[in-house]
């Protein structure tokens, strides 16, 4: 575990805190956990234009917790990385509670993911599975919050929903009463990929609820932000793809505009973002705005040096 700052261990900006900010009555936009990408660099980036709340990609809490060079690969964070919350993929409620206590310095919450549909994590008992295993959530959520002594450190948990969604809202109501701070829903099912969201489905769980409930699923820009806030009484949007493909969605912009290129230039070979994930993100937010011809060329750079002359010459930056 590395931070740029690693005497100063509290938060410098805890006053952002999230449960606060779910509570507000305004629109809270946050970036999703997505694996390799929302890493530190990435999360500097999008809070510059207008992200409210970031995750980490997902973390296996067993290899955390067992492995000091898991630590340090997996989670890096600085003084300005707040508000932040760490997702852990975890099975068991002892690892997760000792990985909580190891973030709980550095970040505002940790976040249970009960929405991982992948074959891999289900198959080792992380992820979308758990929303058919409420009794395990509910003693990982409780041993979390026996075993953090901070009250404002939040546990979440990110979901998929059921075919019955009866099902779901129960699950939802029993993570409620265990003390769970919010709920993500991913508006579809464990099956389900590019099908449409369900977002009635979203709106009838957080009728049921009292606690903050974060929108997530097939989000591209801000008015899309707005609108599924609106359908469906939530707290809160989670963006994914949509951010990957325009860092500055939040920010009102339709597509990624020159100087989110170049500040994220910036970010990442200030913060050593190793080569392969500073040129993916570049080709996701070039995507709408390069032709094909240009992306086969820009595609193929191999070397950071590459990268910065072709920015320079096609852009003129």
């Amino acid at each position: 575990m590395k931070s740029d700052c690693i005497r100063t261990t509290v938060c410098q900006e805890r006053k952002k805190d999230p449960i606060e900010m779910l509570h507000s009555g305004q629109l809270v936009k946050v970036c999703a956990p997505m694996v390799r990408y929302s890493k530190l660099a990435f999360r500097t980036l999008v809070r510059k234009y207008s992200c409210d709340l970031c995750y980490t990609p997902m973390i296996v809490a067993a290899d955390f917790v067992r492995s000091i060079k898991a630590r340090d690969s997996e989670f890096t964070t600085n003084q300005g990385d707040c508000p932040l919350i760490v997702q852990f993929a975890a099975n068991d409620a002892r690892l997760l509670s000792d990985a909580a206590r190891i973030v709980c310095p550095y970040a505002n919450g940790i976040d249970i993911n009960c929405g991982c549909p992948q074959r891999w994590a289900m198959a080792e008992g992380y992820g979308a599975c758990l929303i058919n295993k409420p009794e395990l959530v509910r003693d990982m959520v409780k041993q979390v919050r026996n075993q953090v002594e901070n009250p404002r450190f939040s546990v979440s948990i990110k979901i998929r929903i059921h075919d019955d969604l009866t099902r779901t809202v129960d699950l939802c109501r029993k993570a409620e009463a265990t003390g769970v701070s919010w709920i993500t829903v991913h508006g579809r099912t464990v099956e389900e990929r590019h099908q449409p969201v369900h977002y009635e489905a979203i709106k009838i769980i957080k009728e049921n609820l009292s606690i903050p409930v974060i929108a997530n699923g097939d989000i591209r820009n801000l008015k899309e932000a707005e609108n599924v806030w609106h359908i469906t009484g939530t707290d809160g949007v989670m963006v994914a793809r949509g951010l990957l493909a325009n860092p500055a969605m939040f920010a009102g912009y339709e597509e990624t505009p020159l100087k989110c290129i170049w500040d994220w230039v910036d970010i990442a070979l200030e913060l050593g973002t190793p080569y392969m994930c500073f040129h993916q993100h570049l080709m996701y937010m070039m995507e709408k705005i390069t032709s094909r011809q240009e992306k086969r060329v820009f595609n193929a750079l191999s070397s950071t040096s590459a990268v910065l002359d072709y920015l320079t010459d096609h852009y003129g930056i």
